[in-house]
């Protein structure tokens, strides 16, 4: 299951399906936060709880964010060269995703941040490429991974690598 932890603004527009007791994320990456950028055309910004990568996707349709997440994030994923392996595994998790209120207010700023350098790189373009923007906010260092891999391509990067080699997130062997 997929967790989107997402903010009032973005939850009060889409109406999403939301966590109920006991929903757990089962990805790799875990949860993702979301927000409503009310730009022309309209845009939402999701950002990985644990690599702070940053996707963004058009809101409209709105009702329909829930079902076009999985193929968004697994684009910009593809675009970072992460092994089709780790895609297909993260997109096989990511069948279910219910939304919650968020709560790591770290990660809303870096939201904040991203949704300001978001617009600066754009120019006022009409139709950036938002897989194209995605990947250059992803190249921003974030103070959250200064003790690690400082910006989130790096950090996506280290995590795919952790997970390919056999060891899980914590850096730990483990066996299959």
């Amino acid at each position: 299951m997929l967790i989107v932890r997402a903010t009032k603004k973005l939850l009060d527009h889409t109406h999403p399906p939301r966590v109920v007791e006991g929903d757990h994320d089962t990805t790799l990456l875990g949860p993702w936060y979301a927000t409503a950028l009310f730009w022309r055309p309209r845009l939402a910004l999701l950002v990985n709880e644990r690599t702070l990568l940053p996707v963004l996707l058009p809101l409209a349709p709105a009702r329909s964010l829930p079902a076009r997440l999985p193929d968004e994030i697994a684009t910009v994923l593809d675009a970072h060269q992460v092994p089709k392996a780790f895609i297909t595994d993260e997109l096989r998790h990511m069948q279910d995703c219910r939304f919650a209120t968020t709560a790591n207010r770290s990660v809303v700023g870096i939201m904040n941040e991203f949704t300001k350098l978001a617009e600066i790189y754009t120019d006022d373009s009409a139709h950036p490429n938002l897989v194209t923007l995605s990947l250059r906010l992803a190249t921003t260092p974030c103070s959250p991974l200064y003790a690690t891999n400082v910006s989130p391509d790096r950090e996506l990067a280290a995590l795919v690598g952790a997970a390919g080699s056999g060891k899980g997130v914590d850096g730990v062997q483990h066996s299959e």
